[in-house]
């Protein structure tokens, strides 16, 4: 990693700078070993130096604020992210004990926010006269009329700021606007259900001039991935979903189980038996992501899909490249949101067509 190298010049506001870094936090990735990952001190060494690369982009950010260049500025926090998110994926309990991650993305999301204008809009609604809720909506750029949004929702372990920092820069490169919730309801009556708080998130964007409203479409990361489904299935105004795709079925009662056991997907010696058919299906295309930010295994996924294609759904399924982790595994998250939102277009009326089955 040349890291003096890096960052290279004042970012020039139009992307390349963005995209350039992107492209090397995908090869680098690529290029990772397992070795490199289960030795700390070779781990210590790479979150050094992406957090060199993301102080460097923060440095550029305040140099191109005092010139007077706002859009170079907001392009270098979205570079500083990038780098952050890395170090993220990277990290093991007690590699930044002596560095607040969580405090260096708040930094940069903040200069964003200031050098970027009205691109993150804190947004708090009324629940059915039960509570607020607060979510954050990101819109894109002017490029097109009524363009489609993607709802995003977080849970206890995915913090909305991890979505942010990610998602952020991916969609820089997609003509999508982000809404970003938190699954949870802090401020609503506890008996308040996850599906009737994103209800009340989709007649908010309806309400929006903004937003195509027959090209919304919602996405959940871990936990939230369950209620991304539930709310697809119930609420005819998603137009697609990622999601775990299989609410009642035996393969997701499995899936979810092995999650939480973390005990491999390895299926019981016999024959295989036949793909299940979901007991409802989602009416709107759907894509599962096997991995990290999903409870469902790359088997169940595959299993889940035939029944869904035998049913005449379309439904498609991404399987990231994983490398083994001390604590769990390490995806390339750059080539995986950049997918998915590729995805979304293409659902949403792009004309490129996506593989049912994509290994990354």
């Amino acid at each position: 990693m040349e890291i003096d190298s890096w960052p290279d010049g004042l970012c020039d506001g139009t992307g390349r700078s963005l995209a350039r870094l992107r492209n090397r936090a995908s090869s680098f990735f690529e290029s990772l070993s397992v070795a490199e990952l289960v030795c700390g001190t070779r781990r210590r060494t790479r979150i050094a130096d992406w957090l060199k690369v993301a102080d460097g982009y923060r440095t550029q950010a305040a140099s191109a604020r005092e010139e007077g260049s706002l859009q170079a500025a907001a392009e270098a926090w979205l570079c500083s992210l990038t780098a952050l998110e890395v170090v993220r994926s990277l990290s093991c309990a007690g590699d930044l004990e002596s560095v607040d991650l969580a405090e260096k993305v708040r930094i940069s999301l903040t200069g964003f926010q200031d050098d970027a204008g009205p691109a993150i809009e804190r947004v708090t609604i009324d629940c059915f006269g039960q509570g607020t809720l607060t979510g954050f909506f990101l819109p894109t750029p002017p490029r097109q009329p009524s363009p489609p949004v993607l709802v995003c929702i977080s849970d206890e372990e995915i913090t909305l700021g991890s979505m942010m920092s990610r998602l952020l820069p991916a969609s820089r490169f997609q003509s999508v606007s982000l809404l970003l919730v938190d699954a949870g309801v802090p401020s609503a009556r506890h008996s308040f259900k996850p599906e009737h708080m994103l209800q009340c998130w989709l007649d908010y964007l309806e309400a929006r001039p903004d937003v195509g409203q027959q090209r919304i479409a919602i996405y959940g990361e871990g936990a939230g991935a369950i209620h991304a489904s539930r709310v697809a299935l119930s609420d005819r105004r998603i137009a697609a979903a990622v999601c775990d795709g299989g609410l009642l079925s035996p393969v997701m009662r499995r899936a979810s189980l092995r999650w939480m056991t973390r005990s491999g997907q390895a299926a019981e010696h016999g024959t295989a038996a036949a793909p299940p058919l979901p007991l409802r299906r989602i009416p709107c295309p759907l894509l599962m992501a096997v991995g990290s930010r999903s409870m469902i295994w790359e088997q169940d996924a595959l299993e889940l899909q035939a029944g869904y294609r035998q049913a005449g759904a379309a439904c498609f399924v991404v399987v990231p490249n994983r490398i083994p982790h001390p604590l769990g595994e390490v995806e390339n998250f750059v080539a995986v949101d950049d997918f998915i939102l590729e995805w979304l277009c293409s659902s949403l009326g792009a004309v490129r067509q996506i593989e049912p089955v994509t290994y990354l």
